[in-house]
């Protein structure tokens, strides 16, 4: 069948390429149209309690984590030089397209108790650009006198102050945030440049661009690095600018195709997806390496070029075929979670593997059989000495010294067993980035001084309409619980409508600080009227005004306390949040009041977590289909169990690397496993398919058999290691540890299951042989 396939690529092989080449421009039409995603919520499935709890949440108050912070620490923040200097950051960031509100010291308010009008009039404490030191000590002097503010803008003791610049949601969302931080961070630059004080910038805006851009960079500089490796080994191997130009082109198609599945199936490019397209140049390269070492094979030995194509796909097609099938199931499994980001890496990465099978079918004969048969240089790589005389040695050892390759193995095993018990499940929102780096120094200075950024959200419903403010015990158990949450040396002090009743309080009992508390009944019904004449004075509210109305809903049924937290980690994190649900059961009776956490630490620890599990169980039923696969190709046990073991092995062996060196389980080096799974699977089809090729041919001899299919499928083996190698190399000179640990650990398996495949695999084979006579 294979054979006359190859007969009718050659008689067809215009038509076919031209058909090649539409779809590929189609695909190219199409890809051109691509989009990245921006939407962080996408890991959690969307029956999932916790994805609906934060969608309740958004439609209630509109979102979190929409706030980017801007961090001074100076001891002559209140001289009227730096102050005047952050009043100007202050109005220039308003003026910036996009930016909402701007909180900071010089835009504060006092509330101003105006017992005529029966109302609390909020009155600004600054009034930049100040000329004499006596007029902003006076006024610093009414600011400090406001609890309300301390914490949330300033830390006394460090000589830290922050402003909080609220960002439009839809163009966070958009690929104009990257604009939008761009034009932030330049008035940041200016403020620096004046002062000479040194900013720091973090929040989830932020965060999440910066990275998000330098993920996009570096995957596209990821791409062009594994295009040059590929071409330089391709290149150094075979001595042939045709045959390097001609991979290079089967890669290429496979990447535009893969854009242009995204753009097709509805997708855009995800933090995963990005890693689709140099994947497919790695994957793709063995494809053209085992084609062309069969051709020049066939080619040493017949010198008919047509003869030899037609070989080529006759011996290699079915072996392909198996060996992307392989592939694609190690990818395509992520399609069955209930995750979209894992479901839309599993149907694209899956669908394109395969497309690489009938791209490097179609292409590599077709365009070989319009060039010049091989000169001597092209197949001289077969006769490499060096090669020869580590294959002749691999042969000693399969053949002559099995209990020493069991007994290495075992030992080897039983370390990375032990390391595999040392390895943590562990993911930080900010993760993987060098501690130097400046996102990192920045987010450790607001964990330092302000407790954090990370936003966690707590939803309080008295399941009353205005059952916020029908009695003060609502009030009460916020604030037990709100000061519960303080004590902790992970978590600010949150920020609910309470403290804005503390605030006010205060200001009506003519601005002693001694009376920010929670009001009594009776405070509140002396209070009323000048609250509710606050809400009906019908002024513009101001920003302090804005910031209490959106703790509550328009029904006063439901209250939001907002904490911002340090970034702890995906193994502290559920520890923390389960003694504060514990807290919250004890001071609010769940009969009267629904209590809910979630904000986006609390989607990040779930989708993180759904993520790792759906990785984790994808890789076990990616080894259950490759099983029937191989069983299906093979049809024997005996060959099935000697093709798993040596898969299995590098598998182990790389887990205990991870636990041995401190690597974490996350959702960056889970993806290891299924990758180098579907990778180093094909290098035993490979061998098991040219030893049972050839097994016929050595009157089923099996060590004679063994030796044919070590020297000449060995070198291919090798050749395909070296560039797939090269290919991940370029992945550890990421500046993300993960996609550094990616590159490393995926290079460590291929080495192991190389040497697994050619050293392990033909010993296990004799054995069994034995076995069974």
């Amino acid at each position: 069948m294979w054979y006359k396939l190859g007969q009718f690529i050659l008689a067809k092989r215009a038509l076919l390429l031209g058909l090649l080449l539409i779809i590929t421009s189609f695909m190219g039409w199409q890809a051109s149209k691509v989009q990245l995603s921006y939407d962080f919520t996408r890991a959690i499935p969307t029956d999932n309690v916790k994805y609906q709890d934060y969608q309740m949440f958004l439609q209630k108050f509109g979102g979190d984590g929409g706030t980017l912070v801007i961090g001074i620490e100076s001891k002559d923040f209140f001289s009227t030089k730096v102050f005047n200097a952050v009043a100007a950051l202050h109005d220039n960031l308003k003026k910036v397209q996009d930016v909402q509100e701007v909180l900071s010291i010089p835009s504060v308010v006092t509330l101003q108790k105006d017992s005529s009008a029966t109302a609390l009039l909020p009155q600004k404490i600054f009034h930049a650009p100040y000329q004499q030191q006596a007029e902003l000590d006076s006024a610093k002097a009414v600011f400090e006198n406001l609890p309300f503010y301390n914490g949330l803008l300033y830390n006394p003791a460090t000589d830290s102050y922050l402003l909080g610049v609220t960002v439009n949601k839809d163009t966070i969302n958009s690929k104009s945030r990257t604009r939008l931080i761009a034009d932030i961070m330049k008035q940041v630059k200016n403020f620096e440049t004046t002062t000479n004080i040194t900013t720091h910038v973090s929040g989830l805006p932020y965060i999440r661009t910066t990275i998000g851009n330098r993920i996009k960079n570096e995957m596209n500089w990821f791409l062009i690095g594994s295009f040059l490796l590929s071409a330089i080994t391709l290149l150094i191997f075979f001595r042939s600018g045709s045959a390097m130009v001609m991979s290079l082109l089967v890669v290429g198609f496979g990447v535009v195709w893969s854009l242009g599945t995204m753009v097709l199936l509805g997708y855009k490019i995800t933090l995963l997806t990005a890693l689709i397209p140099p994947l497919i140049v790695v994957i793709g390269v063995p494809n053209c390496i085992y084609f062309l070492n069969k051709y020049h094979t066939t080619f040493k030995e017949t010198n008919d070029k047509n003869k030899s194509l037609v070989n080529m796909v006759g011996r290699m097609g079915i072996v392909t075929l198996f060996c992307n099938i392989a592939a694609a199931i190690g990818f395509a499994v992520f399609a069955f979670t209930k995750s979209d980001l894992l479901k839309e890496f599993g149907v694209v990465s899956g669908i394109n593997i395969m497309a690489l099978f009938f791209i490097s079918l179609v292409f590599i004969p077709c365009v070989l059989s319009f060039l010049p048969a091989p000169e001597q240089k092209h197949v001289r790589y077969l006769d490499n000495k060096f090669l020869e005389k580590v294959l002749i040695r691999i042969e000693r050892w399969a053949l002559n010294h099995a209990r020493w390759v069991y007994a290495v193995t075992f030992v080897i095993t039983v370390f990375a067993v032990m390391g595999i018990f040392r390895l943590k499940s562990e993911a930080f929102i900010v993760d993987d980035l060098p501690k130097k780096d400046k996102i990192y120094v920045d987010l450790k200075w607001f964990e330092n001084n302000f407790k954090g950024v990370m936003p966690l959200e707590i939803i309080v419903d008295t399941k009353k309409k205005n059952g916020l403010l029908r009695s003060v015990a609502p009030l009460q158990k916020i604030d037990e619980l709100s000061s519960y949450i303080a004590s902790y040396p992970s978590t600010a002090r949150p920020l609910s409508f309470v403290e804005g009743l503390k605030f006010a309080r205060q200001a009506y009992f003519d601005g002693d600080s001694l009376s920010y508390s929670v009001p009594s009944a009776g405070d509140l019904a002396f209070m009323g009227s000048y609250l509710r004449a606050k809400s009906d004075s019908g002024k513009a509210k101001t920003g302090f005004v804005k910031l209490i109305s959106s703790f509550m809903d328009s029904t006063k049924q439901a209250a939001r306390i907002t904490v911002n937290m340090k970034d702890i980690g995906s193994a502290q994190l559920p520890h923390l949040l389960d003694d504060f649900e514990h807290k919250a059961d004890q001071i609010f009776d769940t009969s009267a009041y629904k209590i809910t956490f979630t904000g986006s630490c609390v989607t990040f620890l779930e989708g993180s977590s759904f993520i790792i599990k759906g990785l984790r169980d994808s890789i076990f039923w990616a080894f259950l289909l490759i099983t029937l696969c191989m069983l299906f190709l093979f049809r024997s046990i005996r060959i099935l169990l000697c093709s798993l073991i040596p898969n299995i092995i590098p598998l182990i062996i790389t887990a205990g690397v991870m636990g041995w060196v401190g690597i974490s389980l996350k959702p960056s080096t889970v993806l290891v496993f299924s990758v180098a799974l579907g990778i180093v699977i094909d290098v035993t089809i490979r061998f098991l398919v040219n030893y049972k090729q050839e097994l016929p041919h050595y009157n089923f001899q099996v060590k004679s058999t063994l030796v044919q299919t070590i020297r000449h499928t060995g070198i291919s083996i090798i050749y395909t290691s070296l560039v797939l190698i090269a290919g991940f190399v370029i992945f550890c000179f990421s500046s993300f540890g993960g996609t550094e640990a990616l590159g490393w650990l995926t290079s460590l398996t291929l080495v192991v299951g190389t040497l697994t495949n050619l050293i392990l695999l033909p010993v296990l084979i004799i054995s069994l042989a034995k076995k069974e006579k």
